[in-house]
């Protein structure tokens, strides 16, 4: 078995792997408590964040590598760990709740429970713009595709718009009730979704700061929002009324709600007509659509849901870790990366026989990840931002 803790040995590296290695067959199990029963049969080594051991049923040997791979043939499991590449500490002072990476790799977004919103270099984590104008938290964040303007929600009810060279708030979204949770972007940024903690989800129009319409009214709180382009067998019905001419890019898309009271929602954007309507196990937190058909969704009990449009009455697929909330679900390559609340985060590619399992976090949940090509991003409780570097692997 394996576990990652804050280094208390090491201060040259913030945080140590320590990996125990059952002689007769190696666990992929991937340990997050304090507590390790005896065994007489272990072989034990201690690996820095920078330094893994390449080790098999002989000593250790020690390499200069980011990554390990642990794979038990009789039981068909594979997994890779990947350690951090970097970690940023100094963006944050407390919880990051949300972060982001602009469409050229240059930029980053973040928001935290110290009451900020930061934006700084991808590359070191050098701080270059604060924007201020949220009441209380902010939620979320993200980059519009031109990486020079970004869109919050915060627990004010308020969206808002920021350049991300000077800072200023270039546009401010009233009409929500509660705290805005989540939020999307349609196209190259004209009209933008969000959702809210009001029970409602909105569609607005950046160009003239108006809300086009309350797109559902669940009477839940709505914790994550996904659009995406809607694969051609798929009815999405049609609307009532003509669209509004300041609605672009909103046809032949769907709109998925993830809602507190345990019910994945999919309506067409456009349209605004039900597409399905499915109950899961516990409150749904995140969603994210794999492609025309296929999406995910995670849910407070540490299910990741697999459907299909087509046929959303049950599942493809339920994957279950652990009963750690799924906190965010991002789609990558030809699989997904899923992160949740006990620190794990991982990477599911369907032309791989192995999971990648990105280290660092200890037991800190993990809120958010972000991708430029092959780095990845992601923010931790624990006030970090950690970057990984695929071909580490």
């Amino acid at each position: 078995m394996l576990e990652l803790k804050p280094s208390s040995v090491d201060s040259k590296f913030s945080t140590t792997m320590q990996a125990y290695v059952f002689l007769r067959c190696f666990c992929t199990a991937w340990v997050l408590t304090s507590f390790f029963p005896s065994y007489s049969d272990l072989d034990t080594v201690l690996i820095t964040s920078n330094m893994i051991a390449n080790f098999c049923c002989e000593p250790a040997r020690w390499v200069q590598t980011k990554s390990i791979h642990i794979s038990c043939p009789k039981e068909s499991a594979s997994s890779k760990f990947l350690a951090p590449y970097t970690t940023f500490s100094r963006i944050h002072t407390k919880s990051i709740t949300c972060l982001d990476i602009s469409s050229g790799g240059g930029l980053g977004v973040s928001s935290s429970t110290d009451g900020t919103m930061k934006i700084w270099q991808a590359s070191n984590g050098e701080l270059r713009r604060v924007l201020e104008g949220h009441v209380f938290d902010v939620n979320c964040c993200r980059f519009f595709p031109s990486g020079l303007v970004v869109l919050s929600g915060g627990m004010d009810a308020q969206l808002k718009i920021w350049s991300a060279e000077d800072a200023s708030c270039v546009v401010t979204f009233k009409g929500h009730k509660g705290g805005i949770l989540d939020t999307a972007i349609i196209d190259q940024g004209r009209n933008v979704v969000s959702g809210s903690r009001d029970g409602t989800a909105r569609l607005w129009d950046c160009g003239r700061s108006a809300c086009l319409g309350v797109l559902a009214d669940c009477g839940s709180s709505i914790n994550g929002v996904a659009v995406g382009a809607a694969d051609n067998s798929i009815n999405l019905g049609a609307p009532e009324q003509m669209p509004s001419e300041r609605e672009v890019g909103t046809e032949a898309k769907m709109l998925l709600l993830a809602r507190e009271d345990k019910k994945l929602q999919c309506l067409g954007l456009q349209s605004r007509q039900p597409v399905f309507l499915f109950i899961g196990s516990d409150a749904f937190n995140c969603c994210t659509f794999l492609s025309g058909f296929l999406l995910l969704a995670g849910t407070q009990d540490g299910n990741i849901y697999q459907l299909d449009v087509r046929s959303p009455g049950a599942p493809v697929q339920v994957i279950h870790r652990s009963g750690a909330p799924v906190l965010s679900l991002l789609s990558f390559r030809d699989g997904f990366i899923a992160s949740q609340g006990d620190g794990s985060c991982f990477i599911v590619q369907q032309d791989l026989d192995y999971v990648t399992e990105l280290t660092g976090a200890d037991c800190d949940a993990v809120y958010k990840v972000a991708t430029w090509e092959k780095q990845i991003y992601t923010c931790c409780r624990d006030g970090l931002v950690r970057r990984y570097q695929l071909s580490d692997l």
